[in-house]
């Protein structure tokens, strides 16, 4: 905590932790920031919280620096994570603040800055860039996503390969800090938490770790959005059953402007982009809120304006490693034929610490009307990269393992294909395009409504080189897709094939799929 990434370096009431984040429409932006101490106790010890009304949350902004034409009021909390067993460290957290700004101009850069002026207690001048507008050949220049990040070397080295790749916007696909269980492990971390400690009262939490953590980012997010979905190490259990503080407070996220009314699932644009975030550790069933709210946002996707559909949740459904296999096996029979329906054209997902390409696949078949699946969870964390994977001699897990944190488990089978009657393949699975066991980030580079360019960057190349782990364009084909159901203005299928390494001339020679070291190709 004393690294000079992670250590406070403002003093008093100043902002620190300063992170923004898309709203509902190009001409809104969130900017939250935390002022103040933590305070940390002992089971016992009175804690007395700050409080949240004695330092002003107030964004100054324009289009000129050091000229602020508008000014904006928002909110502030606090929050506490207490245990009701003797050894465990309480915590009540700084103010945090959360300011939406309305009123913006897409595609602009604006100057701003936060803090409180009447003490005065003002962060220094920073620059934000707004999403261009919807339309078919708009879009943000490149997009991050990253997973399973944590506060290790290895995410600074994938931090640091990020910030020279520039992007426009980060997607953080859950598992943000690891701050929980890090004092119990003696910050190496537990793949399996209740194997390690059978005998814990509850997984504790060591919450100046998310202080430090939005240190860490915040030379990034102080100057691009980074939107999150909760990962299974964001839950925190604390007492009286209370789960997700961190997470809840710490995030402004445009959870009641796109009608969700919870932060566990959201949407947002970006350009011609439309974004689904989904809980997993929620409700998820097809008779729950979570997904009445997804049909109707699908419903409402017009794909004239915002062709490309992108979801994303924390645990992946398709997954070859033996780390996490089938363990979402329960989400997946629920909502996937929905995204199927709706012609969803690419999934990320973390949790799975390694990097993983899927073939479009619907139901465990391929399917060129199914989505590319994407698992990131190699941003760096503690626990280190998963290399076994379930189709290896004796690596196949036993359908009782991989039991998740929330939901059943429906461990299956496969009724067909080369893997029938068995829980495993016996070779890497046709749907498993590639796979690698190293640290990493991707971007995402939407060309126009047709192509986009995936890119996975691994963190012992040398950034100079340019050298790639793994490099796609991923090609929308509504038209080979005809029996989905239609959104407002377009087809909603936005499917097709995934091509790599350019060519698009060799569309009509392939009929089924290819799939090499840095190719995939599944045209039908």
């Amino acid at each position: 905590m004393d690294h000079p990434r992670l250590k406070k370096n403002v003093s008093g009431n100043f902002p620190q932790q300063i992170a923004l984040a898309l709203s509902s429409s190009p001409t809104s932006m969130w900017v939250s920031w935390v002022t103040g101490n933590f305070s940390p106790s002992l089971i016992g010890s009175n804690v007395i919280p700050l409080d949240p009304a004695s330092v002003g949350s107030e964004v100054w902004y324009g289009k000129e620096s050091g000229k602020y034409t508008d000014k904006v009021r928002g909110n502030s909390s606090v929050y506490s994570q207490l245990y009701p067993f003797e050894g465990l460290s309480n915590y009540t957290s700084g103010i945090i603040h959360h300011v939406r700004i309305d009123g913006l101009e897409p595609g602009t850069k604006y100057f701003y800055k936060c803090g409180d002026s009447s003490m005065p207690a003002m962060s220094d001048e920073l620059v934000l860039q707004t999403m261009p507008l919807p339309g078919s050949n708009s879009y943000p220049a490149r997009i991050a996503v990253i997973g399973d990040l944590g506060l290790t070397s290895n995410s600074s080295s994938t931090i640091d390969h990020l910030t020279m790749n520039d992007p426009s916007l980060i997607l953080m696909v859950g598992d943000l800090t690891y701050a929980n269980q890090y004092l119990t492990t003696g910050g190496k971390g537990a793949s399996c938490y209740s194997c390690a400690f059978p005998d814990a009262p509850i997984r504790e939490t060591y919450q100046p770790r998310w202080d430090g953590w939005g240190r860490f980012m915040e030379p990034l997010t102080s100057r691009i959005p980074m939107m999150v979905i909760e990962g299974n190490h964001e839950i925190e259990p604390q007492v009286a059953g209370i789960t997700f503080k961190s997470y809840l407070t710490r995030f402004a996220v445009p959870s009641e402007e796109s009608g969700s009314n919870s932060n566990f699932y959201y949407s947002f644009e970006a350009g011609g982009i439309h974004f689904i975030m989904l809980g997993a550790y929620v409700d998820y069933n097809s008779t729950g809120a979570q997904y009445t709210w997804l049909q109707r946002d699908l419903n409402q996707v017009n794909r004239s304006n915002t062709p490309w559909l992108v979801a994303a949740w924390h645990p992946p459904w398709y997954n070859s490693y033996n780390s996490h296999y089938q363990e979402f096996e329960c989400m997946r029979q629920e909502m996937e034929a929905l995204l199927y329906q709706y012609g969803v054209d690419i999934v990320f997902n973390g949790h799975v610490h390694a990097y993983e390409r899927i073939n479009r696949v619907y139901n465990y078949t391929l399917d060129s009307c199914g989505p590319v699946y994407i698992t990131v969870g190699d941003g760096g964390n503690i626990e280190q990269v998963d290399v076994d994977h379930a189709d290896d001699p004796g690596k196949c897990p036993s359908p009782g393992d991989n039991k998740p944190e929330f939901g059943g488990v429906c461990h299956l089978n496969f009724t067909s294909g080369l893997a029938k009657g068995k829980f495993c393949w016996d070779s890497q699975p046709e749907w498993s395009a590639f796979r690698e066991s190293s640290f990493g980030h991707g971007i995402l580079e939407v060309v126009n409504s047709t192509y986009a360019l995936w890119k996975w960057h691994r963190n012992q190349d040398n950034y100079k080189d340019d050298k790639l782990g793994d490099r796609i364009y991923i090609v929308r084909q509504p038209e080979l897709c005809t029996n989905s159901s239609t959104s407002k203005g377009n087809d909603a299928t936005g499917k097709g094939s995934s091509i790599a390494n350019g060519a698009p001339a060799l569309l009509a020679k392939w009929k089924w799929f290819i799939s090499l070291p840095f190719i995939l190709t599944t045209v039908m």
